[in-house]
């Protein structure tokens, strides 16, 4: 039986793909792993999966050296405004290689941006496409912005100096307005961004009765940075949350998806710091307004009620100064009255004294001593009966004229 070594296979396999593939090729595919080491080598893993079902239909290692690496990944991401990372689709210039030992590989000699690019547009536009066909686009951007944004839930990396920049632009400014701010720590570049991001959200709606607005802040940093607020998930949370969101990622390219669906979107997180400043200003000069409105009506009214109580001065002064007259009038007539009822009683009484006092006279002992009566005492008490003295009582005598002492000898019956 013929038979060869496994060596000599391998050779033959190798001389094969030297002789079908001396230059390079480019291929279409997604990256599903990437590593770079410490000596700047970047391995990788392409994919390519079936449009309709993800089934994997191809899978090899490949290698882009440190020498080529330090040039191609730059110039893609200064291109492209994306991070070299997994899940991108890329277009790469390969030489296939095949080795005895380590097998089959790729090594990556060149990329062409302008596939990711069409790419990675291709896959915003269905993110926004598939967000206004859920029907939440606008739907955070419809919530009312509060007057006086007060309390505000701030997600952000606690060592971003966006953060700060935030934080030093609320504390100090010029009104001397008074915030409660509370951080939310979150990854915000890199793979697990939107993760991060997202579960930072649901810890806000946990406290939402405390806050007034959310703030989604990243301080200035390269633009590849920003794949994750390209997200759909993240921005379907942020579309529906039921608090305004305002979206301040520091970046200078065009709006993320993030901007797309928030309810304001600026460029730097001094500038989300100065909107809310801005709309605690707006508050505070109506306030103004409206109290200097205020005082002006009450000082107003003021004048006006003082005059109407001048006039209800001067008219309750001669109310009372004719009442006054009316009552003096009455009560002279009522004196007038009165004197002539107490003259007419005093007559009345007079006349009925002097009746009594003839009835008391024709009636008194002088009286009748005085027409031939006479009255008699015993011990100081007028004598009125037989009875009233016994034999050897001395009696007294009362006439007109004197008074007779006498001594009882004998009482007949």
């Amino acid at each position: 039986m013929n038979s060869i070594s496994l060596s000599e296979l391998t050779t033959r396999v190798q001389e094969t793909i030297k002789l079908n593939f001396d230059t390079p090729v480019w291929i279409r595919a997604e990256i599903s792993e990437l590593r770079e080491n410490a000596n700047g080598h970047c391995y990788l893993e392409f994919v390519e999966k079936d449009s309709g079902t993800d089934y994997l239909l191809a899978k090899v290692k490949a290698t882009i050296w440190s020498t080529t690496y330090r040039m191609l990944k730059p110039y893609f991401e200064s291109s492209t405004g994306e991070t070299l990372r997994a899940g991108l689709n890329i277009l790469v210039a390969v030489t296939v290689e095949y080795h005895g030992v380590y097998g089959f590989s790729l090594n990556v000699r060149d990329i062409d941006p302008t596939f990711t690019i069409g790419e990675l547009a291709a896959r915003r536009l269905k993110i926004i496409r598939q967000l206004e066909a859920d029907g939440v686009v606008d739907m955070n951007k419809k919530l009312p912005f509060p007057e006086r944004p007060q309390r505000i839930a701030v997600i952000s990396s606690p060592t971003a100096a966006g953060y700060g920049d935030f934080m030093d632009q609320l504390t100090n400014n010029t009104h001397g307005f008074a915030f409660y701010t509370k951080l939310f720590p979150a990854i915000m570049q890199g793979d697990q961004a939107e993760h991060s991001i997202i579960s930072a959200l649901d810890n806000v709606f946990s406290h939402i009765e405390l806050f007034d607005l959310v703030v989604i802040i990243r301080g200035g940093g390269a633009t590849t940075d920003l794949a994750c607020f390209d997200s759909y998930d993240l921005a379907l949370n942020c579309a529906q949350f039921p608090l305004p969101v305002i979206a301040g990622i520091g970046h200078q390219r065009d709006s993320s998806i993030l901007d797309m669906v928030a309810h304001i979107s600026v460029k730097t997180p001094t500038a989300a710091a100065e909107l809310i400043l801005s709309a605690m200003e707006s508050t505070f000069s109506n306030v103004l307004d409206l109290s200097y409105n205020i005082s002006q009506i009450l000082k107003n009214r003021l004048t006006t009620e003082h005059r109407s109580l001048d006039d209800t001065k001067w008219k309750l002064k001669q109310s009372l100064q004719n009442k006054v007259s009316a009552k003096a009038i009455a009560r002279e007539r009522l004196r007038n009255r009165l004197l002539s009822a107490i003259r007419q009683r005093i007559a009345f009484e007079q006349n009925r004294l002097s009746i009594l006092d003839k009835s008391i006279e024709a009636h008194s002992p002088a009286f009748l001593l005085k027409h031939g009566y006479t009255i008699t005492t015993v011990n100081g008490k007028r004598i009125t009966s037989i009875k009233d003295v016994k034999p050897g009582d001395k009696i007294h005598t009362f006439v007109h004229d004197g008074e007779i002492t006498s001594k009882v000898i004998e009482k007949n019956q």
